[in-house]
């Protein structure tokens, strides 16, 4: 796709259906509070209705999924028929990461309740932090059972993945690469998704040619190897220490705070007005 951006759009659309003209009533999305406008931006274009969720500041921008278990049965007693979950990990804007538990409680609460978890990864490679390593949702979903295939008793994961060229060490924004992996989703619903992706076009050739440099870099033992290694280190070690220098500069203004910053590309920084 052109970036991550076209897929989310796609699956927003693939999701969100035209409310109800008899009730009403809405579809609705899950969506982290703070978060990267362009989710609640296309709930609204395709007339859904926005369900925040709210990451805990305190514990370092955390999610739990009792939270969003309590957003999603509140929105559901207001009459929207919420259709996915929105997780950000690393997170944009708040530069935290998931602990693998707290990932695996997420997938569960997604299977039980029939949620469409859309796992937006575009800052794996960007971890500043040894405590908590990225693993992917696909991974961790495996890990516990869950089936690429579609499970049709509707107790299986129905996951889709996110990743771009636009993050990570490579920053190329503008050249607009990405791709999105679906993981049992139905395969009725894949048909549509081919449907609706045969209409867009393809993405554009530097974008492709970028995501596949990307996920076929060189490896140990090819020429160019070493040189690639060493410009990703340079370029990762540069970027891990911006981010300690950061978030310590933050915690010594007076007024200010600021959690570590565990990944991604940000700082989220709190303001205690006197």
């Amino acid at each position: 796709t052109n970036g991550a951006s076209d897929g989310v759009r796609m699956m927003f659309q693939i999701c969100i259906r035209s409310p109800d003209e008899a009730t009403g009533v809405k579809d609705g999305m899950l969506v982290p509070v703070p978060q990267y406008p362009l989710y609640s931006a296309l709930t609204t274009l395709y007339r859904g209705e926005f369900v925040p969720y709210h990451l805990n500041e305190a514990g370092g921008w955390s999610m739990t999924a009792a939270d969003v278990k309590e957003q999603l049965d509140d929105a559901r007693a207001r009459g929207i028929n919420v259709r996915g979950l929105v997780v950000i990990n690393p997170g944009n804007p708040t530069g935290n990461c998931l602990s693998k538990d707290a990932m695996k409680d997420i997938i569960q609460l997604c299977a039980d309740e029939g949620l469409v978890l859309m796992a937006d990864e575009v800052y794996q490679n960007n971890i500043w932090t040894s405590t908590l390593p990225f693993h992917s949702f696909r991974k961790v979903a495996a890990e516990m059972g869950f089936k690429e295939e579609y499970d049709a008793s509707g107790k299986g994961l129905q996951l889709v993945s996110f990743h771009s060229c636009s993050k990570g060490f490579l920053g190329e924004c503008g050249l607009r690469g990405g791709y999105f992996e679906l993981f049992g989703i139905d395969p009725e619903v894949r048909a549509q998704i081919v449907k609706l992706a045969s209409i867009s076009l393809c993405s554009n050739s530097l974008g492709q040619l970028a995501t596949g440099l990307m996920v076929n870099p060189p490896v140990e033992g090819e020429p160019s190897y070493p040189k690639y290694k060493e410009e990703r280190d340079a370029i990762m070690s540069s970027l891990q220490r911006r981010a300690e220098k950061v978030s310590e500069a933050f915690a010594e203004i007076p007024g200010m705070s600021c959690q570590p910053i565990a990944g991604a590309l940000y700082a989220f920084p709190c303001i205690d007005l006197p």
